[in-house]
């Protein structure tokens, strides 16, 4: 579904939150990563530990993996923290190495510095690559006149977003389960209507990094990233309504949605339907971001198939 944002090949991209610091009580702030940088460096200038700086901005493998232009939380001393969202001028995609490809020719292909490609990895120059293995990939964002109802080139009416804006307000204030336990309620929900494990993860992994808090401004809601009108179609097939806010009944509305595509046509039309609409698909063929997404979708599946754990 067209129901997060996206960037080339990559995962979602999440609109950061800027922090300004004020005087007040203990609080967190934002800060910009500068060529030469280390998390040993900025921990120490902030009076925290690397271990802590890795774990509030939940950084790969021993944190090494950062780059200029990356802005990283970290906490701020006797401060308070108003936020402002803004757009950072540097985020994250994912990209799965393909047979021939090479650190300078993504570095191009995606615009950015092999220096930066190298240093969000955490690999050192002269290191090899291989096919399938997934790179972290810095890139700019682009600014949107509207960044409330509009991502993707798409802009949404402004009920819907505030819709989207209601359901991400309460949903920050919910306990929710963390990624590890929604990609087990996640697998467990796709066996147990028949669909692929493997395929819904990667679906999921797209749409939300299996996150439950995430709502576009398209308002769809969740780990599986489900809009209400396909939420209220799920819950007429378990007859039950299901509340797209709660983690069970997210899950269940998209593995329910992939159990009817997968049904109905093949692998790669069925993906493309979760995204853009069966009927979209077969009316109009998948759009240029539709390829995309499938691509992403079904390289993450042969990962995941491959025992590759994007949260380790």
């Amino acid at each position: 579904m067209r129901n997060v944002i996206r960037i080339l090949s990559g995962l979602a991209v999440p609109v950061l939150t800027a922090a300004v610091i004020t005087a007040g009580s203990p609080g967190f702030g934002a800060y910009k990563v500068k060529e030469g940088d280390t998390l040993s460096h900025i921990a120490g200038r902030y009076g925290t530990t690397v271990s802590t700086l890795v774990a509030l901005n939940k950084l790969p493998g021993n944190g090494n993996a950062i780059y200029a232009g990356e802005v990283l939380k970290v906490p701020g001393k006797g401060a308070t923290t108003t936020t402002t969202k803004t757009r950072s001028k540097l985020g994250r995609v994912t990209y799965v190495v393909k047979p021939g490809d090479t650190v300078s020719g993504i570095a191009k292909r995606f615009k950015c510095s092999q220096a930066n490609l190298l240093a969000a990895n955490g690999l050192k120059a002269g290191a090899r690559i291989y096919a399938g293995k997934p790179l972290q990939v810095p890139v700019k964002l682009r600014s949107a006149a509207r960044t409330d109802n509009t991502f993707a080139g798409r802009t949404y009416a402004d009920h819907v977003v505030a819709a989207a804006n209601r359901n991400r307000a309460t949903l920050k204030k919910r306990k929710l389960p963390t990624r590890t336990q929604m990609r087990s309620l996640i697998v467990s929900t796709a066996k147990r209507y028949g669909v692929d494990p493997e395929l819904a993860l990667a679906v999921s992994w797209q749409e939300s990094g299996w996150k439950q808090r995430v709502v576009s401004p398209a308002n769809a809601i969740g780990a599986m990233q489900v809009i209400p009108s396909t939420g209220r179609f799920a819950s007429r097939i378990v007859g039950r309504e299901l509340d797209l806010l709660k983690p069970r009944d997210n899950v269940t509305a998209g593995v329910v949605l992939l159990s009817r595509l997968t049904a109905a046509a093949k692998l790669d039309i069925a993906v493309a339907g979760y995204y853009q609409g069966l009927g979209g698909v077969k009316k109009n063929g998948m759009y240029a971001d539709t390829k995309l997404y499938v691509t992403n979708v079904l390289r993450i599946k042969a990962q995941l198939e491959r025992g590759w754990d994007p949260l380790r």
